[in-house]
């Protein structure tokens, strides 16, 4: 199989927060600078692999393929929109031969059990943004590990990714954004 690139994508507060606690994105953490990022890297993407309730939350106007993550499918199948996948039952290298035979870029934008499952796997690269001065009390964090103290770069690190320079998205907010990569 072709090579597949796995990269990651998350806007966090300074909590690394990327939700409240209902499971919204909240106005704090939506800029517009990086929304035009994030969706000229998904454009780049071969496919997207997201939650069920981050597929359920955001609709698919372009029609991006979408791998789905449900324990409701018996291993990978195509449902009317996207595939499916349940990786109790179906390794990642089988779900992704299946999906992109001929490998490709994946964009993992979420939520927090999938960034999870995807620390396993092994990213390429993970986009952090981060929304700078900003928390978000008893907010969803970006990784498990968050809830325990460590930070999201902490976390980033431990796996062996290493961070590219700071980049500044909008200046006013400020949003701030540093490619992790392997």
């Amino acid at each position: 199989m072709s090579r597949v690139e796995i990269h990651g994508y998350a806007i966090v507060s300074d909590n690394d927060r990327i939700a409240d606690a209902a499971g919204r994105t909240p106005d704090v953490l939506r800029n517009d600078a990086d929304w035009a990022y994030f969706q000229a890297e998904l454009n780049r993407s071969d496919v997207t692999v997201l939650g069920r309730l981050g597929h359920e939350a955001n609709p698919n106007p372009r029609n991006r393929v979408r791998m789905i993550l449900s324990s409701s499918s018996q291993g990978i199948e195509m449902r009317g929109d996207g595939w499916w996948w349940n990786p109790e039952r179906l390794s990642w290298e089988e779900a992704i031969r299946r999906v992109l035979p001929h490998g490709g870029r994946v964009a993992v934008p979420g939520g927090r059990q999938v960034f999870d499952l995807f620390l396993g796997i092994g990213y390429d690269a993970f986009h952090l943004t981060r929304a700078e001065g900003v928390t978000v009390p008893d907010g969803i964090a970006l990784f498990s590990e968050c809830d325990e103290g460590k930070s999201a770069e902490t976390v980033l690190s431990a796996v062996g990714l290493k961070p590219g320079p700071r980049q500044v998205l909008a200046a006013a907010a400020p949003v701030s954004l540093v490619i992790w990569q392997r």
